[in-house]
Parts: C-alpha cells; sequence; structure tokens
C-alpha cells in the first residue's frame, strides 16, 4: 500500500476505534521504517534496524506500534494487523496462538473488552 494522508488518517482513526475496544490507551503510531529509525534508540530497541520485515510491531513499554504500511498489501491485511498489534498492547502476556488470533478476530468483529482490572487477593487470614 502506499502512504498517503488520507490512508494515514484511515489507520489512525482505526487504531483509535481498535483501542477504545481493548479499553487501552491510544498509543502512538509510526507508519514508516524512517518513522522508527528517527525515535531515539532507547524507545524502540530489540526491533529497531529489523522493523522493515514485518506488517507490524509493538513496543510495548513505550505504548508505540509500528505499522509497514508498504508491506501490507491490502486493506483487510491493515485491519488485521492493526488489531494484533493493540491485542499485544493489551495482553501483553499472551504469545501467538489460538487464544491470540480469537481476541484479534473478536476485535475486528467488533466485541468491546473491559478496563484490565488486577485480581483481589484472596484473603486467608482469619
Amino acid at each position: 500500500m502506499r502512504l498517503d494522508p488520507d490512508l494515514r488518517l484511515s489507520i489512525l482513526e482505526k487504531v483509535g476505534i481498535y483501542s477504545s475496544r481493548l479499553a487501552i490507551s491510544e498509543p502512538r503510531v509510526l507508519m514508516s521504517t524512517k518513522e522508527v529509525l528517527g525515535m531515539p534508540k532507547e524507545i524502540t530497541s530489540g526491533r529497531r534496524t529489523t522493523a522493515y520485515k514485518y506488517y507490524g510491531v509493538s513496543y510495548l513499554l513505550h505504548n508505540l506500534v509500528f505499522i509497514n504500511v508498504k508491506k501490507i498489501p491490502d486493506e483487510r491485511a491493515l485491519d488485521h494487523t492493526i488489531s494484533h498489534e493493540l491485542v499485544h498492547l493489551r495482553f501483553p502476556y499472551l504469545s501467538h496462538g489460538k487464544r491470540f488470533n480469537k481476541l484479534t478476530r473478536q476485535v475486528l468483529r467488533g466485541k468491546t473488552f473491559s478496563p484490565y482490572q488486577k485480581r483481589k487477593q484472596p484473603n486467608f487470614s482469619r
């Protein structure tokens, strides 16, 4: 796909929609490898020089997502990539697998998630 102002706006809108469905704060979005390399090395370490190989990359600690628009072939793959990267931000403990893919599909279908809450520890003292 070719990154133009209309596509950039469309991606930012989808990120906003999917973020609200996942009950997470909207991440900063990078859409070209030039933008990734322009970020401080501390932020994009780990997937800085190899980011161009992937459709998308999540930088969990900095609430940052890279969507490689040049590599993505069509609109459907773009939607899947956006939801996939945002699921990484919402569920950082999940690795790729059946449950992860199910959550990605649910986001695309419109499911909304309640905000994350830590579990209460049971009180065993008497």
